[in-house]
């Protein structure tokens, strides 16, 4: 895809297409890590003031924190998460424990919540996050019981009863994760409510998903497709394509392309590693390239490998893969809340 980026063992940004066998490096550790939106029924313009945008801030560090929640905002699992059981009890054990602890948490590294403005002038809510410890303990787990090919390349049979494992933890993963982006949004529709008396439009939600295998037909053969960092785009399948905390993001519809296995990126990718970019971009720097955005000053320091300097170009990205992907939606950043 055209953000695609290095990383271990599978370039984040890659789509695999196999016949019988499961390569968990091409899914990643973040199983069901994706994007949700949801519009608002007011202005955007409300954010351009700044005791709005400092109240909404601190009260979203409160609601939506990064880690863990507080012992009084503890959610449980859906009843379906609860009755389909992971492969192993170490994995239901660790579900039990940190599951319900991290459900409506976002998490570090590039995940964020966002308020943005689309061309028109609405206001948007675009979350990323995952599926949290559960989603690196099953990659884990799983890839301890991988066998090598003669190139190095680990793998599951994926008729296997190890292949059937991993494909129920990676379905169990992507609920979670699901889950998680839904008790986010509620919480924040709660939050602007409360604060602004706004509500949500429940019909403009979108979500996808992009870090997961499924069973998929493609050039007439059954295949299992993994996704690490890109998104189904088949015919007219609704997709979010976030930039960077500075940059636009996109709503978009597939094309249906059948040369990407209906798939296109999940993002700007980036064009630093984070240790480079912490040694090119300054304090000084990072408030420059992130002017006109609310975000907590006090975690620029930490916040510096998440530059908008750091990731590539968005809207090359989405020049280069218009045959892949149409544009429904431009939004720009107007607040971040994220974790250092």
């Amino acid at each position: 895809m055209p953000d695609v980026h290095l990383a271990s063992e599978v370039c984040i940004g890659t789509v695999v297409a196999t016949s019988g066998i499961l390569i968990p490096h091409a899914v990643g550790g973040d199983i069901g890590c994706g994007m949700a939106a949801l519009a608002f029924n007011r202005s955007a313009s409300l954010l351009k003031h700044r005791k709005a945008a400092e109240e909404l801030l601190v009260n979203l560090q409160a609601r939506v924190p990064i880690m863990r929640q507080s012992r009084d905002r503890v959610r449980e699992l859906t009843n379906a998460l609860k009755t389909v059981p992971l492969s192993i009890p170490a994995l239901s054990k660790i579900s039990e424990r940190d599951g319900r602890w991290q459900l409506g948490t976002i998490g570090r590294g590039n995940h964020f919540l966002e308020f943005q403005e689309d061309d028109d002038g609405g206001l948007w809510l675009m979350v990323h996050c995952g599926s949290r410890a559960l989603g690196q303990a099953i990659a884990v787990h799983h890839l301890s019981c991988a066998l090598t090919t003669p190139t190095g390349v680990s793998y599951l049979d994926a008729d296997s009863p190890e292949g059937h494992a991993y494909l129920n933890d990676v379905q169990w993963a992507r609920a979670y994760a699901e889950w998680n982006r839904r008790c986010i949004l509620e919480s924040v529709e709660a939050l602007m409510q409360e604060l602004f008396g706004m509500e949500a439009i429940p019909d403009t939600m979108i979500t996808c998903d992009h870090n997961h295998v499924r069973l998929e037909t493609h050039f007439g053969q059954a295949v299992w497709v993994h996704r690490k960092g890109a998104i189904e785009a088949s015919e007219g399948k609704p997709g979010i394509i976030p930039g960077s905390m500075g940059s636009y993001s996109y709503h978009v519809a597939g094309r249906g392309e059948p040369q990407s296995l209906c798939s296109s990126s999940h993002g700007a990718g980036r064009a630093m590693d984070r240790s480079k970019a912490r040694h090119a971009v300054n304090v000084h720097e990072f408030h420059k390239q992130l002017k006109g955005i609310w975000f907590d000053p006090r975690l620029a320091v930490r916040l510096r490998d998440e530059a908008p300097s750091a990731y590539k170009n968005i809207q090359e990205v989405m020049g280069a893969q218009r045959d892949l992907t149409r544009i429904v939606r431009r939004l720009r950043p107007v607040l971040c809340h994220k974790g250092a």
